[in-house]
């Protein structure tokens, strides 16, 4: 009996590391910015993706719900956590969202919203 219970909590042990580096990165995104036609309004954002390289389809999601999918490029490295913004016509525009594992470059307008 000892040594099953052994067992089961050194599976327990080994698999909630596992599990806990696939959790989605979040984003906190300061103030309000734009990405493609989709207003963002600042808050915290869960970020999930596809693909790799220059092909990924990026999701921002808000309780579980997408806000806005859009096209960018990733860039394996080490970041400071963050976003880079630029002014256009008088709105910030979303360019770059840095993890700590790597940046993605935003392409465009987003490919669905809200």
């Amino acid at each position: 009996m000892k040594r099953s219970f052994g067992f089961a909590l050194m599976l327990v042990l080994f698999a909630v590391p596992a599990f806990a580096g696939n959790k989605a990165p979040t984003v906190v995104i300061p103030g309000n910015v734009q990405v493609g036609s989709t207003q963002l309004p600042a808050g915290q954002y869960e970020l999930t993706w596809t693909g790799s390289g220059s092909k990924v389809q990026a999701t921002l999601l808000q309780d579980k719900k997408t806000v806005v999918t859009f096209s960018a490029k990733m860039v394996e490295g080490k970041n400071d956590p963050g976003v880079e913004t630029n002014s256009q016509g008088g709105a910030l525009i979303l360019d770059v969202i840095r993890t700590n594992k790597f940046s993605l470059i935003l392409d465009g307008g987003p490919q669905s919203g809200q």
